[in-house]
Formats: C-alpha cells, structure tokens, sequence
C-alpha cells in the first residue's frame, strides 16, 4: 500500500502528490526497457518489421542467449510481443508507438547528439 507524502496534506500542488511520484516511478521503468544497449537494438531490430531470434541477433550483433534474455524481459513489459509460426517465433514491437519513440529520438539526437556525445554525467558502458 502507497503512503500519502506528508507535502500532501498541506499543499494541493498535484507535482508533490504520491500519485505523481508514481507516475514518474512507472515512466522512468518504461524508459529503462529502452535504455539499456541490447534492449535498444532489439527495439531497433523490430522497430520497422516481425523478426525471428536468429534475424535479431544478425542485425544485432548480439549472442542468442543475450537477445533471448532481454527479449523476455521486453515481453515480460509489454514492450513487444511475440508470433508463433510453426517452429519460429517472431516478434514486434507491441505498441506503434514505441516505433515513434525511438523515431523521435532519432530526430532529437539530430539536434542534441553533440550535448548528448560529451556530457560527462551519462556515460556509455564499456
């Protein structure tokens, strides 16, 4: 059960509310799905079409037990969803929109990449 922030009670500014900061709990766990290298290129790899395990990993250039781990976790969020066909299962994107998102941050990279490149706060893994 979620408490109520004491700022709550004295104040009616809905920024400050629990539910606020659950909505901003549950967005900062979607944006996680997208965030993490292998994730993103499978994201990227279903973005435009159904892919098979075998077609991801060559577009990829991840292993197959490393896209099958992140694939059940996408599937496990609802970020995509899986077809079987006869022996193979293909999966795609759940949402369109999930396709718009990282079409859109293909366009804000066009005018932030540079920012994004040098700020010393987020680091690429190695």
């Amino acid at each position: 059960m979620y408490q109520q922030a004491l700022i709550c009670k004295t104040t009616a500014d809905p920024m400050l509310t629990t539910d606020f900061a659950q909505s901003l709990a549950l967005k900062a766990k979607l944006f996680r799905g997208f965030s993490d290298p292998s994730r993103l290129a499978i994201l990227e790899a279903v973005r435009e079409a159904s892919r098979s395990v075998t077609e991801i990993v060559e577009i990829s250039g991840l292993t197959q037990s490393n896209v099958s781990n992140h694939l059940a976790c996408l599937l496990d969020c609802g970020l995509v969803e899986r077809e079987q066909r006869g022996r193979f299962a293909f999966y795609r994107l759940a949402d369109p929109r999930g396709g718009q998102l990282l079409a859109l941050g293909d366009e804000i990279l066009t005018d932030v990449a540079c920012g994004v490149y040098v700020c010393p706060r987020y680091e690429a893994p190695e």
